[in-house]
């Protein structure tokens, strides 16, 4: 075999698409951002004026919504029905609704199965929530990324900055903590790591490092099989 999955899970903010896009360009593999996939949805909820907890409304929407990742070297563009949402789908108003709009058992179902459509052919780095308990089971590989708190919030705030979003740092702490609660305590798919998955934590690496050892774990799987 020469081409594996490869599946990263973790919490928000420990890094996993900077680190799972890396590591993908630096294996020739192809990068799904699953989690752009979620903010992409609840992006287009909120523009039509959909209720985030109604999940017939979100899943109905769903089936007419097209959601497009196309590589760039700065990373995935996101378009949505042709519109590109790049930048639109990091802010605060999808940030605070898109754990509502993925918990929604019908939508998780809907994406899953987009997800699985596009790893089918292996070569694939996936990152999110669920990926190696539920999207890839399978996967060759299944890595669960971790880090602090504070650092976490340190990396989402700093981003925001950069990009001219509002931000408040200890406002991002009590964010991060929140979400960790309601992604770790939903019903459907709820963020935990897979058995089988390979911990890193990545508080004191930098995204490059914990790419590096990601691809060596790859290339060594790669070998075993």
């Amino acid at each position: 075999m020469n081409k594996i999955n490869i599946a990263i899970d973790g919490p928000a903010g420990a890094g996993k698409s900077t680190v799972a896009r890396t590591a993908a360009s630096q294996l020739q593999y192809v990068y799904i951002d699953t989690g752009a996939m979620y903010r992409a949805l609840t992006w287009n909820a909120i523009h039509h004026n959909v209720d985030i907890q109604d999940e017939e409304g979100i899943s109905v929407l769903l089936k007419k919504t097209d959601i497009e990742l196309l590589p760039s070297p700065e990373g995935n563009r996101v378009f949505v029905d042709g519109e590109e949402v790049t930048s639109a789908i990091r802010s605060n108003d999808v940030t605070a609704a898109v754990s509502d709009v993925s918990a929604h058992a019908k939508v998780r179902r809907q994406m899953v199965k987009k997800q699985q459509e596009l790893a089918q052919n292996r070569g694939a780095v996936l990152d999110g929530r669920d990926i190696g308990t539920t999207v890839l089971p399978h996967a060759e590989l299944k890595v669960f990324l971790s880090a602090s708190v504070e650092e976490r919030a340190r990396r989402r705030h700093l981003e925001n900055v950069e990009k001219g979003i509002s931000s408040d740092l200890q406002m991002m702490m009590k964010d991060i903590q929140a979400r960790d609660e309601k992604d770790a305590g939903r019903d459907i798919s709820p963020l935990v790591q897979a058995d089988d998955a390979v911990k890193v934590d990545t508080t004191d690496l930098s995204a490059e490092e914990a790419a590096a050892e990601i691809c060596e774990m790859a290339r060594e799987r790669i070998h075993e099989i």
